[in-house]
């Protein structure tokens, strides 16, 4: 699984990027035999002026040419990223869910 973590506008430290890392793959491991890339943008968009401005933005690549997007904006960075990377554990289930419940279907037709 290949994970790729982006920050704007500021840099990103190693242990954000590590922490972040590790959120991803202990709540999306068991999905990686459908995944091929993860990418997630982290920014800050109010910068110093602070507020609820923390955005995180996570894109999965599936195998199969269809991607899942989801974002969240929080005050805090990590509540923005534990967030974001919850919801799209629960998207990934129900897409998986469809795709097989429909690949039952043909299968069951034919």
């Amino acid at each position: 699984m290949q994970i790729d973590i982006q920050a704007r506008p500021f840099s990103l430290t190693e242990s954000l990027h590590h922490y972040s890392e590790r959120r991803i793959r202990f709540a999306l491991t068991r999905f990686e035999d459908h995944i091929q890339r993860i990418s997630m943008w982290l920014s800050d968009v109010n910068g110093p002026r602070g507020g609820r401005d923390k955005h995180c933005r996570l894109q999965i690549a599936l195998t199969g040419k269809t991607s899942v997007i989801i974002e969240d904006t929080q005050a805090n960075l990590h509540v923005a990223i534990n967030r974001t990377i919850e919801r799209a554990s629960r998207s990934l289930v129900r897409k998986l869910d469809r795709q097989q419940s429909r690949m039952h279907r043909s299968g069951t037709a034919a």
